[in-house]
């Protein structure tokens, strides 16, 4: 059966996973051992050369180009590549078990205008099997774009700052309820639809503000077990397998990820796919359920 597909649900699974029942003994242990994320968070930097994947994307936005492809529309293309052919990443932790997503889901922030003191809005990017990079910058440029020509409507912080001024001890009664359904995969869905805290890879693209990669935490409510920090771009003077000397193009990637859902091991192969895939860009002009070829030897 296909990643992508929808597993037949099954006494145990969750809405928004199954139950991984044959989870090495380890990983059960660690998840009754470390029952918080971030007290089992692994912190990987990966130096990524995109100077290849840079000439990709000027020969997609020549003349002619229905609409701007980026580098980040790029770096959502290749997560969700290796999200596919890496599933352990799509794995989540809550209630001392083990869980697999049956959809891939990216999720980023978009500011509705340049500027400080501009509303944030919160993008879920949803993978399909067929979806190649031209389906992904499509999807993402009419969102986004969407997105800043409506009426900006009541943000996160006005609903938070609500709660904020309730009582204390109804407050702590709400939050410790909404704890004890999120430990039992019962929080409703209209709260979880869209909150970044249930996606499979939050990415912050530090880059747009000329920010370098950084480590964020996890977070203990929900099910994001991967979060991913790009930084801006610059350049590094790189030996090439010939020996000579060139000036490249690199970005930095700062990843945290709950250690419960894999090893160091898997953790660095699937970094070692993402660099792969950047040194290979035609790869994403296939459908993402499609294999990349990568020899993990």
């Amino acid at each position: 059966m296909s990643f992508l597909e929808k597993r037949p649900r099954k006494w145990g699974d969750r809405r928004d996973g199954h139950w991984v029942k044959d989870a090495p003994g380890i990983n059960v242990v660690m998840s009754c051992l470390y029952p918080k994320r971030t007290d089992s968070e692994v912190y990987l930097h990966l130096e990524v050369d995109i100077t290849d994947l840079l000439r990709y994307i000027e020969e997609k936005n020549g003349p002619g180009a229905e609409y701007k492809t980026t580098l980040f529309h790029c770096i959502v293309a290749i997560v969700a590549r290796a999200v596919n052919e890496r599933p352990k990443l799509n794995r989540f932790v809550q209630g001392a078990r083990t869980y697999e997503r049956d959809e891939i889901t990216i999720s980023f922030v978009a500011k509705r205008r340049f500027t400080d003191h501009s509303e944030e809005a919160l993008m879920v990017y949803k993978a399909k099997g067929s979806d190649t990079l031209a389906d992904i910058s499509r999807r993402i440029v009419g969102e986004v774009h969407e997105m800043r020509e409506q009426k900006q409507a009541e943000g996160l912080d006005d609903i938070l700052n609500k709660f904020g001024r309730l009582p204390r001890p109804l407050l702590m009664l709400i939050v410790r309820t909404v704890r004890w359904l999120d430990f039992w995969g019962k929080v409703p869905k209209v709260f979880t639809e869209g909150d970044p805290n249930y996606t499979t890879v939050l990415i912050s693209n530090l880059g747009s503000i000329k920010c370098p990669a950084v480590y964020h935490h996890l977070n203990n409510y929900g099910t994001n077990s991967v979060l991913l920090t790009i930084g801006a771009m610059h350049k590094t003077p790189t030996v090439m397998p010939d020996g000579s000397v060139q000036v490249r193009d690199f970005v930095d990637i700062g990843a945290t990820l709950d250690e419960r859902i894999g090893d160091g091991f898997y953790f660095a192969r699937s970094l070692k796919l993402i660099q792969y895939i950047c040194a290979h860009p035609e790869l994403l002009d296939r459908p993402l359920e499609e294999d990349s070829g990568y020899d993990y030897q």
